[in-house]
């Protein structure tokens, strides 16, 4: 088996700033590995948010996540600043899979590379779309790439 690499700023499309709290560092020094997830679903929220795909409170369509990894490259602690690069790298009919890297301020190797799958459902029922609503195709374009 093949050991996973950190990945270059290069190799995302788009970039979520994102800062450290002091509660986020656990009691060796470092930030906890469950904020590691945290900071993946605040990117892609972010950008969603952002291009007027997901609506939080109002929204026809919500995404779960049902797959989520991570590997860790270097330590990242609070009071870093820290850049979530986020890239698409499959979309289905109504899933996608996101990769984030984690960057230190500045660092050209991500100090963690994960990923995380949503399931696109109808908020109400919560069976799968048919398809992704064009605001959700339109904003991961931006993210493929």
């Amino acid at each position: 088996m093949t050991r996973p690499q950190p990945d270059a700023r290069h190799a995302y499309p788009r970039f979520v700033p994102l800062t450290t709290r002091w509660m986020d560092n656990d009691i060796y020094g470092h930030l906890n590995n469950v904020v590691y997830y945290s900071l993946f679903d605040t990117a892609v929220n972010s950008l969603l948010i952002e291009a007027g795909a997901l609506d939080l409170h109002a929204g026809d369509v919500i995404g779960l996540v049902v797959e989520t990894h991570c590997n860790f490259f270097e330590s990242l602690a609070f009071p870093q600043k820290i850049d979530a690069g986020v890239r698409v790298a499959h979309q289905g009919r109504s899933s996608v899979r996101y990769e984030i890297g984690l960057f230190a301020e500045g660092a050209e190797l991500c100090a963690a590379r994960g990923h995380f799958v949503h399931v696109y459902v109808d908020r109400d029922n919560r069976r799968p779309v048919a398809e992704l609503p064009a605001a959700y195709i339109s904003a991961l374009k931006t993210l493929t790439p």
